[in-house]
């Protein structure tokens, strides 16, 4: 439904959500199969992540010439130990005082139950669009939760947190937290809980370092990691790319056939050797039985603006645009690929996709947010001649999505964070320097090694809007989401 409703804002669609979900969003689950085929290196990096923490130590230490993210465990705070003790603390305050709000609710429904005048009715909160102001001037949960729902939540952090029959900590449930902060402090601010800020801010300096680090440890074991969850995306990203370049190949050699048919029966060659190289090679830690990647089997049918309805400048000419909505543990796994594909031994020496500049800002970065998207665009050069590799380029940016500074900044006095309930975007940034060339043929060459495209992937809509969309939703909205 998210997806449904980012296509109608995006195309300007008037009417329901439910013709278009079915005619503009396809749901493939077989593109998160790749979160279960990584569970064993994901397991070893949280268990080698919590031995970092608890030790408050990096594991190879130092800042290898200028590059820091290349340690194991970068990011992790050097007293993160002391941080995940104020962390417990912390979290058994704010479930202490959301209890006794729980209490004086049941007590206050137990009074008024007789009552025809009841001062809410929570079933009329369901899925409301929009902030229920009555609701927060009563000192109720803004939406639909209840303090007993609330306090479950917090409950359940604090429990999960810490064992106090194995004095053990699991600092897995350091992004729960952190995410559970970020939510009440931006929809709940008007109930006044003390020490929510600096719970905020504690668990903010953890999860900082156990985020990135979720999906390896360390760059390697981040491109390991990656390639496993996000392999079936990526390979479904590069269909998407050479299809296009194909259809826009075809085009152009078919209008100068009559002026130089040499070049068009090369350019097809060309076509043709890719087609079958790809078709024949294995992709690297994939299993016999899979298939590689097949561009024939994923011709689409052409569909163009009627000019005398399109008010554009060019309507004869076709943009393909794939959108894909899809779990924050892909959004990880895909930058992580992108990142450091350069790393693998098969690819040689070959320098990163993504500049020192962009790498320096992204170890900055810690954390893609909320509505975090990474955007992969191909630009045709028609000045070049066909064969010629810079006739594609690939241009990549990316957002961190929500812009969290408004709680970084705030206090306990704020009543609201803001007052609407919502966050910036922040604006999307270049992965590349400026001026500088990514073909096709290379982006292909440096990621192909780590995609895998699905055995059956649907055909393509008739919109020739493919949108992927599913779900990583818990805790009553608290979660992470993208």
């Amino acid at each position: 439904m998210s997806a449904a409703a980012f296509a109608k804002g995006l195309l300007d669609l008037e009417g329901d959500l439910t013709p278009i979900l079915v005619s503009l969003v396809s749901k493939d689950s077989s593109m998160l199969d790749g979160l279960q085929d990584g569970t064993i290196e994901i397991s070893e990096a949280k268990a080698q992540l919590h031995d970092i923490i608890i030790s408050s130590k990096v594991a190879n230490g130092g800042d290898p010439a200028g590059f820091p993210w290349m340690v194991d465990g970068a990011d992790v705070s050097t007293n993160a130990a002391q941080l995940l003790t104020d962390l417990a603390e912390l979290t058994k305050e704010i479930t202490s005082q959301v209890k006794r709000l729980s209490d004086d609710e049941n007590e206050e429904v137990a009074t008024d139950s007789d009552s025809p005048n009841h001062p809410y009715d929570q079933a009329k909160a369901l899925w409301r669009t929009e902030i229920d102001m009555d609701r927060i001037a009563a000192g109720l949960p803004c939406g639909s939760e209840s303090f007993l729902l609330m306090f479950a939540r917090w409950k359940k952090l604090e429990r999960d947190l810490y064992n106090e029959r194995k004095k053990r900590f699991d600092t897995t449930q350091i992004p729960d937290i952190y995410d559970s902060c970020k939510y009440d402090l931006l929809h709940n601010s008007h109930l006044n809980l003390n020490g929510l800020h600096d719970l905020f801010k504690v668990s903010q300096l953890l999860a900082d370092g156990v985020i990135p680090n979720e999906y390896g440890i360390n760059p390697k074991q981040k491109l390991k990691i990656g390639s496993k969850i996000a392999r079936r995306l990526l390979g479904k990203i590069l269909i998407d790319l050479h299809n296009t370049r194909r259809e826009i190949t075809e085009v152009a050699a078919e209008s100068s056939t009559r002026h130089d048919p040499i070049v068009v029966s090369s350019t097809k060659r060309k076509e043709r050797c890719y087609h079958d190289s790809v078709r024949n090679e294995n992709f690297e830690g994939s299993s016999t039985d899979e298939k590689s990647v097949d561009l024939d089997s994923h011709k689409e049918t052409k569909y163009c603006l009627d000019p005398k309805y399109a008010n554009v400048l060019d309507p004869e000419r076709r943009v393909r645009t794939r959108l894909y909505f899809t779990s924050e543990s892909h959004i990880h796994s895909l930058m992580n690929v992108l990142r450091y594909c350069y790393l693998d031994e098969s690819l040689n020496g070959e320098e990163s996709l993504i500049c020192k500049n962009a790498s320096d800002h992204l170890f900055k970065t810690k954390e893609l947010d909320y509505m975090s998207y990474i955007v992969l665009r191909m630009f045709e050069n028609t000045e070049v001649p066909l064969e010629d590799p810079k006739r594609f380029r690939i241009e990549m940016t990316y957002s961190r999505g929500a812009d969290i500074s408004c709680l970084e900044s705030a206090t306990n006095t704020d009543y609201f964070l803001p007052d609407d309930h919502t966050m910036q975007i922040m604006e999307p940034e270049q992965l590349q320097e400026v001026g500088s060339y990514l073909t096709l043929d290379k982006f292909d060459k440096m990621t192909r090694p780590f995609a895998m495209p699905a055995e059956d992937f649907p055909p393509a809509t008739p919109q020739c809007l493919a949108v992927r969309f599913c779900e990583d939703i818990e805790s009553q909205g608290a979660r992470r989401q993208h």
